[in-house]
Order: C-alpha cells, then sequence, then structure tokens
C-alpha cells in the first residue's frame, strides 16, 4: 500500500513537518490515512470522492466515538489539502462531510487552586527544581506539554521576565512570567545537564543529557498527581494529565475575573470560542449566588 500510493504519502508526511504537527500528531494522522488509502483498492486518490470518505468513517463506527470520527476526518481533510497544496489533487472530498456533533458543555476537568498548590509539595528528589519547573509552566502558566518539550534556553528571557513559546500552528507567543518561576528556571538553566550534542539548546535535558522527551514530562506529572491522589481521596477519582494543568491555569486566571481576551492570548487559542469552555460556573459560585435569595416566610408550607 506504501508502494501504491508512495507519492501522496510522501507529499503528506512534508506537508504536516512543514505546518508544524507534533510528532504525535503526524503518526497518529499517517496511521488513519493508510487504513482510508486500504479502502480505496487501489485506486487513485484524485478519483475518490464524498461516498468514498463516508464509507471508510460509517466502516468506523462500530469501534469508534464522535471524537474519534471527527480526529479521522480531520486527518483525511488535511491529507487532501497537502495534495492540493503540492497539486496532487484538485479537490477536498472529506470537506464535503460533515463533523459530528460532541458534547460540547462538558466541563474541562481541572485542580482547585488550594489542591494545585498541594501538588508542589509531592515534588521531590534529584530533579526536584527541574520536575517543578515542568509543573509550574504547564500549571501556572497553561503550556501545552509538547509546548514544555520545545523550551530551548533562547527562549528564557531571564533579563525580560518572560518566555517565548512554540506552539501549534507553529505561532510564537511571549508569556511573563512570575517572579518565582523566573527564579526556579534560573537555577534549572544554571544547574542544567550538559547535552550530549554540543548544538542541543534543550532547556530541560534528561540525566542522560538529552532533550526530555514529552512521554518523559507527562511520566513526571504522573508520579506527583499519584502522589498527590494518594494523599487527598477525594481527587481519587479524577483524570489527570498535563493538560488538566492547563485547564486548571485557565480556570484559575477567569476566577480571578482577568478578562478573557487576556486568558486566550496567554493560552495561545486561535479563537476565543475555544477559550469559552472554561468559562465555566463552579458549586461555590452557585451556593454564593444562591445565598443572595431571599424566601418570603409566606412561601414556608404551614
Amino acid at each position: 500500500m506504501e508502494e501504491i500510493y508512495a507519492t501522496p504519502l510522501e507529499a503528506f508526511t512534508i506537508w504536516m513537518k512543514q505546518s508544524g504537527y507534533t510528532n504525535a500528531t503526524k503518526k497518529e494522522y499517517l496511521r488513519e490515512v493508510l487504513d482510508y488509502l486500504h479502502t480505496l483498492n487501489e485506486r487513485p486518490v484524485q478519483e475518490a470522492g464524498k461516498l468514498q470518505v463516508v464509507g471508510f468513517l460509517v466502516s468506523k463506527q462500530g469501534t469508534a466515538g464522535d471524537k474519534t470520527r471527527n480526529r479521522t476526518l480531520s486527518a483525511i481533510r488535511s491529507f487532501y489539502a497537502a495534495l492540493i497544496d503540492f497539486e496532487l489533487a484538485t479537490r477536498n472530498p472529506a470537506l464535503e462531510v460533515k463533523k459530528s456533533k460532541t458534547e460540547k458543555n462538558k466541563i474541562p476537568v481541572y485542580l482547585e487552586e488550594n489542591d494545585l498548590e498541594k501538588a508542589l509539595s509531592y515534588i521531590e528528589g534529584r530533579y526536584r527544581d527541574r520536575n517543578l519547573s515542568l509543573f509550574l509552566l504547564m500549571g501556572y502558566c497553561g503550556l501545552r506539554v509538547g509546548e514544555v518539550h520545545r523550551i530551548n534556553l533562547p527562549h528564557f528571557k531571564k533579563a525580560k521576565g518572560t518566555l517565548e513559546v512554540l506552539g501549534k500552528g507553529r505561532k510564537w507567543n511571549e508569556i511573563p512570567l512570575p517572579e518565582l518561576l523566573v527564579q526556579c528556571l534560573s537555577k534549572v538553566e544554571k544547574e542544567r545537564i550538559k547535552p550530549n550534542s554540543q548544538r542541543e539548546e534543550a532547556f530541560f535535558v534528561s540525566q542522560k543529557g538529552r532533550r526530555l522527551s514529552i512521554r518523559q514530562i507527562q511520566k513526571i506529572a504522573t508520579q506527583i498527581f499519584d502522589e498527590l491522589k494518594k494523599n487527598n481521596p477525594h481527587l481519587m477519582d479524577m483524570k489527570l494529565s498535563c493538560h488538566k494543568l492547563r485547564h486548571s491555569f485557565a480556570t484559575m486566571l477567569l476566577n480571578n475575573n482577568v478578562d478573557i481576551r487576556v486568558v486566550k492570548e496567554l493560552l495561545g487559542h486561535a479563537s476565543i470560542e475555544t477559550t469559552m469552555i472554561y468559562t465555566h460556573i463552579n458549586d461555590e459560585q452557585k451556593r454564593n449566588a444562591m445565598t443572595t435569595i431571599i424566601v418570603p416566610q409566606v412561601a414556608i408550607p404551614k
């Protein structure tokens, strides 16, 4: 299959690299596209239409939900966008297929400020300063795990107290850092293990002198979450991850009445609609609102 569709697949791979897709997304999209190409039975991709795309999506309905279906559709849309960009196709049949409606009002999982602060006390060991900085960047600056992974030494502007972040779509964003985090990053920079390669500029490196991978950062966060849950039973059933720290940061800002437009810029969102998912109301806010309501005595049943 890879030989039959070698040129389109090569074009798609190059296109995703140029577009700044993460390695995880590139791998997932290639897998989805290969599955799709299998259903074409060696038919040229240029001849496939809406029927073939819908047929492929329907074939996966038994094992995939709406979210997975939409991700698969996004992969195929990107594939045809790459072919059009390289003049290997003239239309994108996947654009003619509508995405499934997913639950839009689902409240993001996040840690309350006091639980977020508790988590910091469980960061210990030989690489405490490095791991603390990783956690702070995600929980108190809202960085994605991939953004933390990509930080290089020149991105930390100590004098200005800012950090240059390379986000989705190769979009750069300069984030002002809290003073304590500037101090923490300065210490990590000073004590940083010298990488094996002289050309390696990674800010966060492993004990082997290599850039910390996304998986390693996730593992460090998981260890912290496990300790937090062990000592805080009310969090035991909460599914925590690096991205939940980003949710916590966004919620913290909005609870502190920060303008949503500023939150959008700090998170690096392309649309304010994405930021809107964090404008949920918590239980305490509901209770406080209800205390303002005075029920007349006459309404009490006798």
